[in-house]
């Protein structure tokens, strides 16, 4: 069987109407004429995917580019990964972009190796001219990602992370459509329609957190909870993730924020969570480089919510100030 046979089962096997549903109504509601970037690594989950947009967009097909990132650190498998994605997406008839870390070094972290990766897909979007990135997060790991953040203390606005839907800046969006599928349904599809995909032996290890979680932690929490708990994580991710639309929604009607500067007599009465939400948008619009710790940015909501004069240090960068009811930003 070719590869284009192998695509068109693995459309068969992961029909359309199995795709996160916020991602199809997103596409039926903008309708996109440039280049849809793919994240693709080689590896089953993006395959899988690469494979779906294939066969469930024949119409798309001309405008799929896959971006390849070749982190350098695996030596001859990292070599053999780019091959493999290359050999694969000349078949297909796909155009393909490669990247490789040249600022790679022993003992990467998983947040630099990501980071580098990110970039990567930033700047060939632009190159490209593209607003649509395709990502192959699927529903494991939604739980992997919920309880890494839950162990740092993060909010809503972390805990419904990885969205279906995820707006990124420069009116660029992030689409995950497989966060409704297994991993074992896109690996049992790729088996059953004869595809090989590449495997990441760091994957196996427990040097990074990630790995820690998903080999050991999950599958005790799946045994105490003697239920599908990576699908309840999935549903909880969606109720989180319709608590936090709400609360920016409020937040957006309030308008709190002007020029830069931050109107607390219009949060009034707003619950601590609209507040700490408005202080947040506020420190992303001033930009101060600041080393505001988590304890500080905490004191310094204390502040607002109290709305007396204040002026607050930011670090090197400057100092929040609290005058006549708004909070603006001065330099050091």
């Amino acid at each position: 069987m070719n590869v284009r046979a192998q695509a068109e089962r693995v459309g068969e096997l992961l029909p359309r109407s199995r795709l996160h549903p916020a991602v199809l109504r997103w596409l039926a509601d903008h309708r996109q004429s440039g280049p849809w970037g793919v994240a693709f690594s080689g590896g089953a989950d993006s395959l899988a995917l690469l494979l779906g947009l294939w066969a469930h967009w024949p119409e798309a097909r001309a405008k799929l580019v896959a971006l390849h990132f070749n982190h350098r650190l695996r030596g001859r498998e990292s070599a053999a990964d780019e091959k493999f994605c290359r050999r694969l997406c000349a078949t297909l008839g796909v155009r393909l972009r490669v990247g490789q870390w040249r600022g790679r070094h022993a003992g990467a972290s998983e947040g630099e190796s990501r980071v580098a990766r990110h970039a990567f897909f930033a700047r060939e979007m632009k190159k490209l001219g593209s607003r649509v990135l395709w990502l192959a997060h699927q529903q494991d790991d939604i739980a992997e990602t919920m309880l890494m953040r839950l162990a740092r203390g993060s909010g809503t606005a972390g805990l419904v992370a990885p969205r279906p839907v995820q707006l990124a800046g420069d009116r660029r969006v992030h689409l995950r459509p497989l966060l409704t599928l297994k991993k074992q349904e896109l690996t049992g599809a790729l088996r059953a329609a004869g595809v090989k995909w590449r495997e990441d032996a760091s994957n196996g290890g427990q040097d990074f957190f990630r790995n820690r979680v998903r080999r050991t932690v999950l599958p005790a929490w799946q045994k105490a909870a003697q239920r599908d708990a990576s699908a309840g994580a999935a549903l909880a991710r969606e109720l989180l993730e319709e608590d936090d639309v709400a609360l920016e929604a409020w937040l957006d009607r309030l308008a709190p924020l002007k020029r830069g500067v931050l109107d607390l007599q219009v949060l009034g009465d707003a619950p601590k969570a609209v507040v700490r939400r408005a202080l947040h948008r506020w420190m992303l619009a001033v930009r101060p480089e600041t080393d505001l710790s988590r304890q500080g940015f905490e004191l310094l909501l204390a502040a607002v919510s109290r709305g007396k004069p204040t002026r607050f240090s930011l670090g090197r960068s400057g100092f929040a100030v609290i005058r006549r009811g708004e909070l603006a930003y001065n330099k050091g």
